[in-house]
């Protein structure tokens, strides 16, 4: 099995973006998982599950050494975490700052995919 993640060499600064932006969702998730409105148990719950629930997701098809290596699989576990800590961002920021973290974050993703920082797709 070959590994696919780049080497230091191939490193983007769209890729130092890239762990900037999942650090950033991660964030997201729990604020918005802490604003909850409900009990402090419901919001402790929140806010721990939802980033775990994105990090098993991400470890197991999006990373890099994801254990389950699927381009599809990959593609839409980027789109349902990023997409919550999208969400999450207009739920906890205002709406300006969700806005460029919002764009920050499609920006990122796309370039991930098309152009001159793209990586060749998981088999």
């Amino acid at each position: 099995m070959s590994d696919t993640s780049p080497s230091a060499s191939e490193v983007t600064a769209n890729d130092f973006v890239a762990l900037i932006v999942e650090i950033a969702v991660l964030a997201l998730l729990i604020a918005a998982g802490w604003q909850a409105d409900a009990s402090t148990l419901v919001r402790i719950v929140l806010a721990v599950g939802l980033p775990v629930i994105a990090v098993v997701l991400w470890g197991l098809f999006a990373a890099p050494r994801a254990r389950i290596r699927s381009a599809a699989m990959q593609l839409v576990t980027k789109v349902v975490v990023l997409g919550a800590g999208v969400v999450a961002g207009f739920l906890v920021l205002p709406p300006v700052l969700a806005v460029i973290v919002a764009a920050v974050i499609v920006v990122n993703t796309v370039l991930m995919y098309v152009g001159p920082f793209a990586r060749r797709p998981v088999s």
